[in-house]
């Protein structure tokens, strides 16, 4: 995908957020973080937003802290969102096509702008999802080749960093199949991070999830239940993803 497009999805996504929360009330729970309310969900995307802006909007090098989120509620914190929101889309479409700026996972794009384009357009769908969650609706739909890309920064990404925990004492294999868009991803799980290879490869497969890209991206960010007959072989496998994978 190109940057523009990320950063198109990026601001769908996030105004779809703030309308979604904004319906549910910052006060309402979110199962799909079962810790958090909206109005955490808010603080922290709106966080992120700003944090992701600082790095690309002022060219920083090293890695800085979040910035600390406001105590408001309800119609302040949300114009706090908003705003944040549509200053990181305004830095974003303004950058430098050559901005050099810090980034941090092992299969960056191939610029920075590229890289934070990307991760914030991912973060901020993913969170859409959590505020849908609190407002009790089905999940929007995510477009196949979007939801392949979501899928690939996560599994190539976030889990080859020694943070994972998602390994086993013994090597197993995952096997990952978008049956809509093709792609396939081989996932080599043992006592050390995660070694994803794109595309099949001879390995004997421990556990195959198949299914279309924008059910993968949902059950993979545990935002869905990785269950049901998407899930073959051994199921300790996606239990297991399940319970360690959370970012």
């Amino acid at each position: 995908m190109e940057i523009t497009e990320f950063v198109k999805t990026l601001e769908r996504e996030g105004e779809l957020l703030a309308e979604l929360a904004e319906r549910a009330g910052t006060d309402a729970p979110v199962p799909t973080c079962p810790q958090w309310r909206v109005a955490d969900l808010l603080r922290h995307t709106g966080s992120v937003h700003r944090w992701a802006a600082g790095f690309v909007g002022e060219g920083r090098l090293e890695p800085v802290p979040f910035p600390d989120a406001p105590e408001l509620t309800g119609a302040e914190l949300l114009a706090w969102f908003r705003e944040g929101h549509a200053a990181l889309v305004r830095t974003l479409d303004e950058a430098q096509a050559d901005v050099q700026c810090w980034t941090f996972l092992p299969t960056a794009p191939p610029s920075p702008l590229a890289f934070w384009a990307r991760r914030q357009a991912h973060e901020t769908a993913v969170h859409r999802m959590d505020a849908e969650a609190a407002l009790g609706v089905a999940f929007s739909p995510v477009a196949p080749e979007f939801a392949e890309d979501g899928v690939d920064e996560l599994l190539t990404g976030f889990h080859a960093r020694p943070r994972s925990r998602v390994r086993t004492p013994e090597p197993r294999v995952l096997r990952v199949r978008a049956v809509d868009t093709g792609a396939v991803w081989t996932v080599h799980l043992s006592p050390e991070p995660a070694r994803t290879v794109q595309g099949a490869t001879d390995d004997p497969v421990d556990c195959e999830l198949s299914g279309e890209a924008a059910w993968l991206y949902a059950a993979l960010w545990n935002r869905l239940p990785l269950a049901g007959p998407e899930v073959t072989g051994d199921l300790a496998l996606a239990r297991l993803w399940s319970e360690t994978a959370g970012i």
